[in-house]
């Protein structure tokens, strides 16, 4: 009891710890966005071929772009703290609605890339390590080094062309059929069907990550005191492997996995733009290019928030792995 009364203490200390890095997080993301040449209303006037400089000022007083910045900080700031993250004048709808209603299929592919990646990378560098210098670990060595240096948007290409032209198992592109009305079970089956092209795409990058770091960190441990001192006692090699050598080994993963995932939507672009998967990251690259700050800065809000809260995850699970390290 008085562990978890411990533990629940140290989440509500690192929240708190939190608050002024988001802060920080966000005024320094504003600064860099606004430091770019043009804004929306430059965007607006150049598609529809020309404008006069009076309608142009009058759109940026309607956009709040005539007043100074440091103004426009703090006025971002406060709506900021009131849940209220400003209008996309590209989407012509509230920026929160807009980026919560992407932010599930970015979770989704997020998620399911994690599981896929982390839990195959750490079986696959585990294979290695136990059979070290062998054909299994040359073999699995071997497929990790090729997985990491092939581009992403290569890899897609490929499944599209394979798994989906060619032998038709799988949509090419979105992330239901609309056009079929599924609802239910059937809505779910359908979503995961076109989440698996996707999700093995993203994964392979990391998961070759994964495998190297797990096939290191196992090979470091093994040659550790305690490994010594365990056979000492008489403990059988899987006893000792799976007991003792794997948790640890398991510690450099686990890190490794909560500081990709804020890399992981940005990575997640290119993904989401072979196979047209409606997730956060393809609409921050539209943003970014349609100069709609508003969006661009609640998108990038929601990722810090995101790695924030899957760091704090890490911890806690550091701390199940380990029980050495206090929470406290």
């Amino acid at each position: 009891m008085n562990h978890t009364v411990k533990r629940l203490r140290y989440v509500l200390k690192r929240l708190l710890q939190a608050v002024p890095i988001i802060l920080a997080i966000v005024i320094v993301n504003f600064f860099l966005l606004h430091m770019a040449e043009g804004d929306a209303v430059d965007v607006l006037a150049g598609e529809a071929g020309s404008a006069t400089p009076e309608y142009m000022a009058q759109l940026r007083e309607k956009f709040g772009l005539d007043k100074p910045l440091i103004v426009q900080l703090g006025i971002y700031l406060k709506n900021v703290l009131a849940f209220d993250l400003g209008y996309s004048f590209r989407h012509e709808m509230p920026v929160s609605q807009l980026v919560l209603d992407r932010f599930v299929p970015t979770l989704l592919l997020m998620v399911s890339t994690i599981i896929l990646a982390v839990g195959v990378g750490i079986l696959l560098g585990l294979l290695a390590a136990i059979g070290l210098n062998t054909w299994r670990d040359n073999l699995i060595s071997i497929f990790a080094l090729v997985t990491y240096a092939t581009p992403l948007f290569w890899v897609g290409l490929m499944m599209i062309v394979v798994f989906a032209l060619n032998l038709g198992w799988f949509p090419t592109s979105g992330m239901e059929n609309i056009a079929a009305f599924h609802e239910g079970w059937d809505r779910v089956v359908d979503i995961a069907h076109h989440l698996v092209l996707p999700t093995i795409t993203l994964s392979l990058f990391y998961l070759a990550l994964y495998t190297r770091l797990m096939r290191a960190s196992m090979l470091e441990q093994a040659g550790m005191d305690y490994v010594t001192t365990a056979r000492a006692k008489g403990l059988t090699e899987r006893r000792i492997m799976f007991v003792h050598v794997l948790r640890n080994a398991l510690l450099p993963v686990v890190t490794m996995a909560g500081v990709q995932v804020g890399a992981l939507i940005g990575g997640s672009v290119i993904v989401e733009s072979v196979f047209a998967w409606p997730g956060l990251g393809m609409l921050a690259f539209e943003a970014l290019f349609a100069r709609d700050l508003n969006l661009l800065l609640g998108i990038f809000l929601l990722s810090a928030l995101l790695v924030v809260a899957v760091n704090l995850v890490v911890d806690i699970i550091y701390s199940l792995l380990d029980p050495r390290i206090e929470v406290a």
